[in-house]
């Protein structure tokens, strides 16, 4: 459906809903945007559409006829139309708050919180203040936007792909099948065109946009793959141990996740935090600002300066 019959049809909604009374066809078409008001014909026909798709998706539009008028009125009863009060059990309202909170750092963040509101306006209670859970989708990865989206669109993308364990960045060309979490990492699963082949590739080592090549529903995902089982037979990188400087009284978070913290000079503590990607540490150290700066191993802090850098940019 083209951007504009659907603004013309929610317009229509929105006049027929809005009116106290009944509207006659040629009332409707003075009010409502999208109509020829030229061409008589053109409209009947138009209209006539409009009220067909609206009733088959169970908008109700009904016919008012008056013996005093030669036109009939159309208009939409709101009690008709109105969904009925919804009632939550409290612990479907708990998922919901749940599912609300997950998607906070998300692209998705603005609608869950709007759903969120609707739920608490109606006088559904998902207050989760008294939970001991907190969930998070932790999708600080620059990528993970446009390649959600590309997977819903079903539409190839392309991108600078980092390989691990080497500075050299090549472009690739993937249809997307699927983004996945593991071990609070973000991977995208696809068919790499270059290749001809399956490949995972993890969102913290694309670097640059993420850019659509091809029209909506041009990728064809596969009958019964997995895709967590794909991203888990990946090999993980090994563990390493990152020496960073932290300011004096900063950086909670970073110093209880640390291994081991020593109290330093000159207003500075040296902090030991454990890794095993450094465009993820660089992420996470690169927030703090100049209350935290990595000193070794020298791949995470060259990380850290291409971010800062690209900020600054």
């Amino acid at each position: 459906m083209s951007r504009r019959k659907t603004e013309r049809l929610l317009n229509l909604v929105i006049c027929l809903l809005a009116t106290h009374r009944p509207l006659s066809a040629e009332q409707i078409r003075q009010a409502v945007p999208g109509y020829d008001p030229d061409n008589d014909e053109a409209f009947q026909r138009m209209f006539e559409r409009d009220k067909n798709e609206l009733r088959e998706i169970g908008i109700p539009i009904e016919v008012h006829k008056d013996p005093w008028e030669d036109d009939p009125g159309y208009r939409i009863v709101r009690q008709a139309y109105e969904l009925p009060e919804i009632t939550l059990e409290p612990d479907e309202a708990a998922v919901i708050g749940l599912a609300a909170q997950v998607w906070q750092r998300a692209s998705l963040a603005e609608a869950a919180s709007g759903a969120l509101l609707k739920l608490q306006a109606g006088g559904v209670r998902t207050d989760l203040a008294e939970s001991p859970l907190e969930l998070r989708v932790d999708t600080r990865d620059p990528a993970f936007p446009a390649l959600w989206e590309a997977v819903r669109d079903r539409r190839p993308v392309t991108f600078a792909y980092r390989s691990a364990g080497s500075e050299s960045v090549l472009t690739r060309a993937v249809e997307p099948w699927g983004v996945v979490s593991r071990r609070g990492r973000w991977y995208v699963v696809g068919h790499d065109r270059d290749r001809d082949d399956v490949r995972v590739f993890r969102l913290s080592r694309i670097t640059g946009p993420v850019t659509t090549i091809g029209r909506p529903g041009t990728v064809t995902v596969p009958e019964g793959v997995d895709l967590r089982s794909m991203v888990g037979f990946q090999e993980l990188p090994s563990e390493r141990t990152a020496l960073i400087r932290i300011r004096q009284g900063s950086c909670q978070g970073l110093r209880h996740a640390a291994q081991a913290v020593r109290t330093g000079t000159d207003g500075w503590d040296e902090a030991e935090v454990a890794f095993a990607d450094p465009e993820r540490l660089a992420g996470w150290i690169a927030s703090l600002g100049p209350d935290a700066k990595v000193i070794d191993p020298p791949d995470a802090r060259e990380a850290v300066i291409r971010r800062l850098k690209g900020a600054l940019q």
